[in-house]
């Protein structure tokens, strides 16, 4: 995948244009229609041709090569949800593959589930069925739980989990529902609930935690927690270039906030919930510190009005759009906008993309680093895509990640007769454009290899 820093010089003059004109650069394009409450899409190591799509109701679908695949990766049996599959917040929330997925064929879900009149939230793992040749189904036998906790209420489920850069598995856990957390989880470090949790699940089998997270010798406190104060965190991921940590939160009415964690922190923040609401206090919520900095601040937050709720997306690392590099992407459910903003900016202010429209449920991030946008209401994903996408290497192809045409020497975008003269220019200089043949060296057989370039069509 290419990196921010490999084309930091065009993404970087090219931020100030979208944020002159943002509308105009980005756009959708229909992707994959026929699904049932697609909640998340992600991808796994080793497996470049595939995308994972989860579906409320409780399948993993596989798009395959572009064509989604009638017969699910996995489908959790609707029992297990005690009638209550795909129903409002609860259902098949989350999907994580292992690092070493590619060798030990290991994934990991998060999904709500009822018993009697207790609603669960339970992290399971699963395998690959490697006696599938083609990589497409799972093994149900190997179902394993990890981690299970009880949710007090039917809403405020979290439901994202996903691996670090570090290699643990985190966990985004709502605070248990209801309205401005009656019973005070977010901030109990007694409890699991409104909090982002860390473990390890390396060995194979059940989790432990790792010796570094932050309450780890602290009296009482759940070791698993790296993070709290959190309300719904509806969607999370990793900036894939830098390793920072994005934890889109849901508000209570007055405020939705983007919550930002750099790679470098060591964990324990605190983001506030019950007694803040984005940047301000809590309404109607008594016996708060009055000492706002003893949180840590959002990124960014804005006023509910209109819009409802906060849809967290991804910063960008794909090269399909440029202009978008290294900005973070995401919505709201309600008015459907997709918006980016640049974490780098002097000031940040809101960049907007194009309208999706009610329904916004997940952003989806591909092995490339392109982006996907899905509606839970109509079953359909859509891809962000440039508005005016360029052909850069001539083969009268548009791909994801365009390179230049080896042939067009002198970088006006065609490989014309004039690159002949641009690239004997080239080798007199030793210049860029004199090694054709990729050896890295500016010899005479480059010339051979610029005359099949060009006659290729790059």
């Amino acid at each position: 995948m290419l990196r921010r820093a490999m084309i930091g010089a065009v993404a970087g003059s090219a931020m100030a244009v979208l944020g002159a004109s943002a509308s105009g650069q980005v756009t959708q394009e229909a992707f994959v229609t026929g699904l049932d409450r697609p909640v998340f899409l992600t991808h796994a190591p080793g497996a470049e041709d595939k995308l994972f799509v989860i579906e409320q109701e409780g399948a993993i679908r596989v798009i395959e090569n572009g064509v989604l695949l009638a017969t699910p990766f996995l489908d959790i049996d609707a029992s297990v949800f005690g009638g209550n599959s795909g129903q409002d917040e609860r259902g098949l929330l989350g999907l994580a593959f292992d690092p070493d997925y590619e060798t030990n064929g290991r994934f990991f879900v998060n999904y709500t589930y009822t018993v009697g009149q207790q609603l669960n939230t339970r992290i399971e793992s699963f395998e690959r069925d490697d006696s599938d040749s083609s990589g497409n189904t799972a093994d149900v036998s190997s179902r394993q739980t990890i981690l299970e906790f009880a949710q007090d209420f039917n809403n405020h489920n979290g439901g994202w989990l996903g691996f670090g850069p570090d290699g643990y598995l985190y966990i985004a856990t709502g605070d248990g529902g209801s309205g401005f957390d009656p019973r005070n989880r977010s901030s109990d470090l007694t409890q699991l609930l409104g909090k982002m949790l860390r473990i390890d699940v390396s060995s194979g089998s059940g989790y432990t935690v790792p010796n570094d997270n932050p309450f780890l010798q602290v009296s009482g406190a759940r070791p698993e927690i790296w993070a709290y104060g959190l309300r719904n965190p509806w969607r999370t991921s990793f900036d894939t270039a830098t390793g920072d940590l994005w934890i889109a939160d849901v508000g209570q009415g007055a405020r939705e906030e983007i919550n930002f964690q750099p790679a470098s922190s060591a964990g324990g923040e605190h983001y506030g919930w019950r007694c803040r609401e984005g940047n301000i206090a809590t309404p109607s919520i008594t016996g708060c510190p009055s000492d706002l900095s003893l949180y840590t601040d959002p990124i960014w937050d804005y006023v509910s009005s209109g819009r409802c709720s906060v849809v967290g997306g991804y910063v960008y690392n794909g090269c399909a759009i440029p202009e978008l590099q290294g900005l973070y992407v995401w919505g709201d459910y309600c008015t459907g906008e997709v918006i980016a903003i640049d974490p780098n900016a002097a000031t940040i202010a809101e960049i907007p993309l194009f309208g999706f429209g009610f329904g916004l449920s997940s952003f989806g991030e591909g092995p490339d680093g392109e982006l996907y946008v899905m509606d839970v209401l109509a079953g359909f994903i859509n891809k962000v895509v440039p508005t005016n996408p360029v052909d850069a290497n001539g083969d009268g192809v548009i791909d994801s990640c365009e390179e230049p045409c080896p042939a067009d020497v002198n970088g006006d975008g065609q490989a014309t007769p004039s690159d002949f003269s641009a690239w004997v220019q080239a080798f007199n200089a030793r210049g860029a454009g004199c090694d054709q043949n990729g050896d890295g060296l500016c010899t005479p057989s480059d010339f051979s290899a610029w005359v099949q370039n060009y006659n290729a069509g790059c």
